[in-house]
């Protein structure tokens, strides 16, 4: 497995995890989880882009 893949895959088992997170947070009523898994998610999914855009440009992808 390349690399590139590897962190593609790390990004998008974060973003579940964060999301996942959002529903634990709701069912326990927490304001503060739900927004810390939120922001994870919005961080993780624009690492993802971030670096798939920057791959692109350079070929590599």
């Amino acid at each position: 497995m390349k690399k590139e893949n590897v962190m593609f895959l790390l990004l998008a088992i974060i973003t579940v995890v964060c999301i996942m997170a959002i529903g634990v947070a709701i069912a326990e009523r927490s304001l503060l989880i739900a927004f810390l898994a939120f922001a994870g998610v919005f961080i993780a999914c624009g690492i993802g882009f971030t670096l798939r855009k920057k791959l692109r440009e350079s070929g590599e992808l």
